[in-house]
């Protein structure tokens, strides 16, 4: 009797995946990074916001591009993978894993740091492990239960940020010009380029719906469609917001920059916002670690499929469930890493992992469009050549500016790759040298029946 092969199902819409994707992504993250982005753009957020979004607009062109071209689940590995080389895409692939591995860490750390707050009698280490197990169990059971989690709690977060800026624009009086945060020029344009090359990782998660292309209904047009709604609608809820607190407050202070969230939800919609914004914040925190659960599961399983990494691991879907029910398992465990890490170290693994991959799908869309296929009129020069270098150039800068232990512990994870990565090709030649017969004296191999 043949044994079926377990797949992925097509399940996922357009309106699910856009879903999941502003679920990595996490609106609220407006709020939890105001402080640091204030500061970086000296109050500038709304022209650091504008740049941000010019800035990761060509790299999201770039995933469109490799998306329509590759629709399987592994992102940037893949496309690196197919248009350059097998051996480079792995490496893209393992610095990936760094984004998708470190992002549930962070949920998890985040998510245990604002509960204990809330209840300083329950420890941190109970909202970790209890965020876990959810996360774990809701991904086993299926990304479409999944998706509609995230819908329900995408629009909790859409619905705070209107709310926050109807309190805003009540707040408005008439003597203020409406291009008033555009009309302050006495900041340093290097000034705000520095705090939107920052604000660009409030954009991270947009890519991670290509990790779900083969579970994507006709995921050639609805995965390029979902990646462009991600990045205008995330847009739209980070420029508003900004813009009209500046217009309201052209100059901000605040007691504690790490808190500069709550500060200015306090400051504009007094107690009673402020004391829904916490609940709302969890929830924006418990969907983004469910978002960021699946789209490991899936690199992994892909990554497993390939066998760059153990197939019999890593490359198996439950039968009943269809979901690589292993890997929600192996990352549920690593996730533990939460009780001991700092959240600046998650930080600056997510930073390089995600900024890699970026550069190189840039990269890629080059290596197979321009250089492959041979697209080169002019309209596919500008659309396949200069755009995608464009985005690289943006993406190699904000590379730059990591800091050196962020380059530093990204470099030893890309060098243990690669001594994975020998390792494992050495096993294989050996395992294939032995395999092999022995060709006795009589020309039969050794061991053979008369």
């Amino acid at each position: 009797m043949m044994k079926t092969e377990v797949t992925l199902r097509k399940t996922l819409s357009l309106s699910q995946v856009v879903y999941m994707g502003l679920a990595w992504m996490t609106p609220m993250i407006y709020f939890s990074i105001y402080g640091i982005a204030y500061e970086n753009a000296h109050g500038m957020l709304t022209q650091a916001y504008l740049l941000a979004f010019v800035a990761i607009f060509f790299t999201a062109y770039s995933y469109g591009v490799m998306s329509k071209s590759f629709p399987t689940s592994g992102s940037a590995y893949t496309y690196t993978k197919k248009s350059i080389h097998p051996y480079l895409g792995f490496l893209v692939g393992w610095a990936l894993l760094l984004d998708y591995f470190f992002s549930p860490i962070i949920a998890c750390l985040t998510f245990g740091i604002y509960l204990h707050a809330q209840f300083p009698s329950i420890p941190a280490y109970v909202w970790i492990i209890g965020l876990n197990i959810v996360l774990g169990i809701v991904n086993i059971i299926g990304i479409k239960f999944s998706a509609n989690i995230s819908k329900l709690f995408v629009w909790i977060q859409i619905l705070f940020i209107a709310v926050f800026c109807l309190f805003l624009f009540r707040n408005i009086t008439g003597d203020v010009h409406p291009l008033q945060p555009f009309l302050q020029t006495e900041v340093p344009f290097s000034n705000i380029l520095a705090g939107a090359s920052m604000i660009c990782f409030s954009f991270l998660g947009f890519d991670t719906v290509t990790t779900m292309s083969e579970e994507t209904k006709n995921s050639e047009k609805t995965i390029p469609r979902a990646i462009m709604i991600i990045i205008i609608a995330a847009s739209i809820l980070y420029l508003v917001p900004s813009f009209l607190t500046q217009l309201v407050y052209p100059q901000l202070t605040f007691v504690n920059i790490d808190s500069a969230g709550f500060e200015i939800v306090k400051l504009v919609g007094g107690a009673a916002l402020s004391s829904v914004f916490i609940t709302v914040l969890i929830l924006a925190i418990f969907t983004q670690g469910l978002s960021s659960v699946t789209s490991v599961s899936r690199l992994l399983f892909v990554m497993g499929r390939d066998s760059v990494l153990p197939k019999r691991v890593f490359g198996s879907l439950h039968p009943r469930f269809n979901t690589p029910v292993t890997n929600i398992v192996i990352v549920s465990v690593v996730s533990l890493l939460a009780l001991v890490i700092s959240l600046d170290n998650a930080v600056k693994f997510v930073n390089f992992g995600a900024l890699t991959a970026f550069f190189f799908v840039n990269i890629s869309v080059i290596a197979q469009k321009y250089i492959k296929d041979k697209q080169r009129s002019p309209k596919q020069t500008f659309l396949y050549l200069i755009m995608p270098l464009i985005g690289a150039g943006f993406i190699g800068y904000l590379l730059s500016l990591l800091d050196k232990d962020a380059l530093w512990m990204g470099g030893v994870w890309l060098l243990a790759g690669i001594m994975y990565q020998l390792i494992r090709k050495r096993s294989a030649r050996t395992l294939t040298a032995t395999s092999r017969p022995i060709i006795t004296g009589s020309g039969r191999p050794s061991g053979s029946l008369e």
